[in-house]
Order: C-alpha cells, then sequence, then structure tokens
C-alpha cells in the first residue's frame, strides 16, 4: 500500500496559493489580473476543501467543490462582462481609471 501525502502537505500549499492570490488582488491595477488572482483564491480553497474531504472520507467537501466551481465561472462571465463594457466606455482595464462610481 502506497504511503498517502499528509494534510499539512495540502494545507500548506493551499495557504502558498491563497497568500499569492491575495497580494495579487492588493498589487495590481489591472482588473483582468485581479480576477485571475481571486480565481487563483478560489482554487486554493477548493483544495482545502478536497484535502479535508479526502482525509475525513466524507464526499461531502467534494461535492461542495463543485458548487464552488460553478460560482467561480458565473463570476468570470459576469466579471469579463463588466470587463468589456468598461473597456468600451474608458478604453482602458486598469481599475485606477475606471471612476465611474464617483461623483
Amino acid at each position: 500500500m502506497p504511503q498517502s501525502i499528509p494534510l499539512e502537505y495540502y494545507l500548506v500549499l493551499s495557504a502558498v496559493i491563497f497568500c499569492i492570490g491575495a497580494i495579487g488582488v492588493l498589487m495590481r491595477r489591472n482588473a483582468i489580473k485581479i480576477f485571475m488572482s481571486i480565481e487563483l483564491m478560489l482554487n486554493a480553497v477548493n483544495l482545502t476543501l478536497v484535502a479535508f474531504s479526502s482525509y475525513l472520507g466524507d464526499s461531502a467537501g467534494q461535492i461542495f467543490v463543485f458548487f464552488v466551481m460553478t460560482v467561480a465561472a458565473a463570476e468570470a462571465a459576469v466579471g469579463l462582462a463588466i470587463m468589456l463594457a468598461l473597456f468600451r466606455t474608458k478604453h482602458t482595464v486598469y481599475v485606477d481609471e475606471a471612476n465611474l462610481m464617483r461623483w
């Protein structure tokens, strides 16, 4: 029987991926890169859910990941539509220059 990878390795990898995504959201000004960083953060959470689901022997976490992936796909579609509308009006995808909500 092969040895399995310990749960801590998955959690550390997930924390690193989540931190990379959080830094990307906080440091980037390009809206496309911000959405990619949000997707990284969602995938890190999915990795954690799958790791705990496998560790506990329960499939509820894996089912929950399916719903999170569905919401992430919808978020990507809505975000892309918003960015397309932003680009058509302001001719830029930088969030600093898009001041649509200001008076």
